[in-house]
Formats: structure tokens, sequence, C-alpha cells
């Protein structure tokens, strides 16, 4: 949909303003009522400000069940030609961005109905045989959402073959690795950018899980109880790739869980690409010095024209609020509705938009940074190499002597106390002072507990950091992304 359509309506919004006091103001809507709607009401029932964004899954929608009403002799062949010949004149002036969105006609379903009216005649108000907006609006945000998520599901897989790549250029690179944000025992590089491709790909799964209960086919549920015409709405399923129909037609026009679920995986995604993004904040702050960015994903200060500032991350780790909110707007709209349809789930549509586009936006965002971080090895390797990040090992080595590991614990916990009070790390402690903590511990003990030898002949533990484990994580991980490749999703 073109970024212009908002201005469109916004203009057309204006120049059609004095229409709303008169008594037709253009609604198709007609019968039961005598009065024209208030102002007020016109203007807080009106969707199309946003749902214009449905308007090419609408026409397809629609495209489907002119074909169900004609197989199941509701209209006929002739005006099933026209319809399908109007329908393409629109979807095409829609896909181009010609289409004009009349904000009178309140949402995206009148839009389109008046204008294949307009455009066939009469014949255009048989359309709307057998449906209500209720289930025509399902539709159109199932066949939204699906779209979507295929697109999100390849730019996130897309970010998750750059940590995989970037993990690999780092090959045995060590950093330290961190607890509350202090320097606790010493990891890979490749092993620290792998946590967030797990992560990752966890989200991967969550979304590919959604396939099942977006491929529900609501049309035919009517505006709650179905339709007591003859229709056959599984030609419909099948022409649009559905895998079933709506069993209970009540669920299928009130039941938002298939945008609820979708919003939960935008949420929890954000969040560990929030953490990506906080991580690689302070990577590139002075401080760490761990790593840069290209200038091109970068920004500078209007006023300090020293500054290289890390923008993007903070713009991911930022947009991650959003998302909660929406996930939050949508339940808190659901929790009290009654069945079946209520117009509070006009509401359902912003919070979507907004977290789709948010996702379009930082995925592929993210996948530049990662893959243009710059990393220092030598600085990493330096903080690595921290004095006090053998304490574990020290420990687990006493423990190897036969000491219970509690007070192998308070043994190298002294030491640790005692060398921070003189300005000196465990590996600065003379052979003498050792031995008054343990007669265990001695010089060659700490000079054996290299960096090397704690991180390729130790951690070997099952998702451990050595470079074994490591190694294999990731040939499981490029075995995992060709598969999935292969697989597409839905």
């Amino acid at each position: 949909m073109p970024d212009d359509q908002a201005a469109k309506i916004a203009k057309s919004k204006k120049t059609e303003k004095a229409k709303l006091e008169e008594p037709d103001s253009g609604a198709l809507l007609k019968g039961r009522l005598s009065e024209a709607p208030d102002p007020a009401l016109l203007k807080a029932s009106a969707s199309i400000d946003f749902d214009y964004k449905l308007a090419a899954y609408d026409v397809k929608g629609s495209m489907a069940h002119a074909k169900m009403l004609e197989k199941s002799g509701l209209i006929s062949h002739d005006d099933l030609n026209k319809i399908l010949a109007g329908l393409k004149t629109i979807l095409s002036e829609i896909l181009e961005g010609r289409f004009t969105f009349d904000p009178l006609l309140e949402d995206v379903h009148m839009n389109v109905e008046k204008a294949l009216t307009d455009l066939i005649g009469p014949v255009g108000a048989k359309l709307h045989a057998a449906r209500s907006r209720n289930d025509q609006v399902v539709l159109d945000e199932r066949l939204f959402l699906r779209e979507k998520s295929q697109i999100i599901g390849r730019e996130l897989r897309n970010l998750r073959e750059a940590l995989l790549i970037k993990s690999e250029e780092c090959g045995l690179a060590p950093m330290p690795g961190y607890t509350h944000l202090q320097r606790a025992q010493p990891v890979l590089l490749a092993h620290h950018l792998m946590a967030y491709y797990q992560m990752l790909s966890r989200d991967q799964q969550r979304l590919n899980q959604t396939k099942e209960r977006l491929l529900i086919m609501p049309l035919g549920s009517g505006a709650l109880a179905g339709t007591g015409l003859p229709i056959e709405p599984q030609g419909v399923a099948d022409d649009l790739e559905f895998t079933s129909l709506a069993p209970n037609s009540l669920d299928a026009v009130s039941s938002r869980d298939f945008l609820l679920e979708f919003l939960s995986f935008s949420a929890i995604l954000m969040v560990n690409m929030s953490r990506l993004a906080e991580d690689i904040v302070l990577w590139c702050t002075s401080e760490f010095n761990f790593a840069t960015l290209p200038d091109s994903l970068t920004t500078t200060s209007s006023m300090m024209p020293q500054k290289k500032n890390p923008d993007g991350a903070e713009l991911i780790r930022g947009k991650a609020g959003r998302t909660f909110g929406n996930l939050m707007t949508l339940l808190t709209t659901l929790k009290g509705l009654p069945l079946s349809y209520n117009r509070d789930l006009q509401e359902d549509k912003e919070p979507l938009f907004d977290t789709v586009e948010t996702l379009e936006t930082v995925l592929p965002l993210a996948s530049k940074l990662v893959c243009g971080l710059i990393f220092n090895l030598p600085r990493l390797r330096e903080a690595a190499n921290d004095g006090n990040a053998l304490a574990t090992d020290l420990a687990e080595r006493l423990v190897l002597k036969g000491v219970a590991f509690r007070k192998a614990h308070e043994i190298v916990g002294s030491l640790a106390a005692f060398a921070a009070e003189n300005g000196q790390s465990l590996r600065d402690l003379s052979d003498k002072q050792l031995k008054a903590a343990s007669n265990l511990i001695n010089r060659a003990l700490i000079d054996e507990l290299t960096l090397e030898l704690n991180l390729q002949a130790r951690r070997t533990s099952p998702g451990g950091t050595s470079p074994e484990t490591t190694r294999r994580q990731m040939a499981k991980a490029w075995d995992r992304l060709r598969q999935e490749k292969l697989d597409g999703w839905l």
C-alpha cells in the first residue's frame, strides 16, 4: 500500500467535511434508521484512516467470495464476470495508489463496495450476499497477517543468519562474560553472539507455530450465526489457500487470539532484539571499547562534533516498548467483550499495523548492525584475561582435589577480597599469599590457569563455551537454517 494513502484520505476528509451535516452522508447502511448519523458518531466510527491497509486483501477475499456465490447459484455467470472485472480494476487502482478512499464511507469494506457499484452498476450490490462485515474483516486480517508473517519470517531468518556469519568471523576470539554487568568468566565471542541466535530461533518457532491457527477461514460465519443461503465456503478456503473452516461462527467473528498470538510473538522478539541492541550500545562506548559500527549506521550530534552515536541500536531498543503497548492494548480491548461481535473490535487494527510496521523496520536494521559490527579483538582479549576471571576455575580445581565446593568458594572468595583490598587481582598474588589461604594453592597452579586453558580444555559441558561445543552449535545452526530455507513458511 503506497505511503501517500493516508494523506489522500486526510485531503478527502477536508473536502467532504460539509457533507457530514447532510441528511444522506453517503453511507450505505439505510433502512432501519431514519436519521443521518451524528457527526460525532461518524468521526468515532470511521476506520478508513487505518483499515485502508486491508484494501487489497478485501478485494482478493471478495473475488473468492464472488466465485463461491456463482457456484452456489446465488449469482449468474454473467454477474460473476462483471464483478470480477470490476474488482480487478479496483485492485489495480489500490496497488498503484490511484484509489480514492472516501472517509464518509466509514471503512474499507464500504469503500470497495461503493466503488464496485459505481463501476458496474446494481450487480455490485449482489456481492455482499451471505456475508457480513464481521466475517469479512476477519478474513481480511488473516490474509494481511499471513502475507506480513511471511515477510517478517524471512527478515528474522536473515538476522539469525547474520549472527551466525558474524560468529564464524570471530573464530576463537575471547571476551569477558558478564553477570550483573560485572565481569564473571571468559567466554568465546562467538558463543555470546550465538546466544542471541538461539533466542531468535525460538522466536522463529513461535512465528511458525501460528500457521495452523492463522489458516482458519472465517467467511461464511456471517454476522454471528452463519447464513441461511446455500453457500460452499470450502471453495473460498481452497481459493485463498486456507486449510480449514471456522467450526463456530460466534467464535469466528469475535475472536482475535490469532492477532494476540502474533502481537505476543512480536513483543517477545522485540525483547530479545532490544537486549542485543543494548549489548551493541555498551560495546560501542569508550568505556567498553569492544566494537565500533560503520559511519553509515551511526549518527553524530548537532552540537558535539566528536560524537558517533549508535542510534540504530537505540531505536530498536526504544521501539520495543510500542510493541509491548500494542499487545496490552488488544488484551485490554478483548478482556470484557461478550459474544459475539462488538464495535470495540475495530480497535484491533492499529496495534496490529503498528507492530507489523515496527518489525518490518527494525529487523533489516538489526541485520545491518550485526553485519557492520567491527570488534576490537585485542581489547576483548585483554578484558577476558582479567586476573579475577579465573576465580571459578580455581575453585573447581580445589574441588578436584577433594575440597567441598562451598569451602572452595570461601577460600577463593577470601583471596579475591584480599587482592581487591590491595589493588591487585588473583594473578598478582604471591606464592606466600596464596598458600596462606590454602596449602592446595600456589603460583604454579595460578600460572596454569591460562585463558587458553580455560576456554579450550574446559567448559566442554553441553552448551558450554569451549571451541568444540561452540563449533558444534554453529554447525547445527547452519543445518537448521538450510532446512528452513527448503521448507519455507506457510
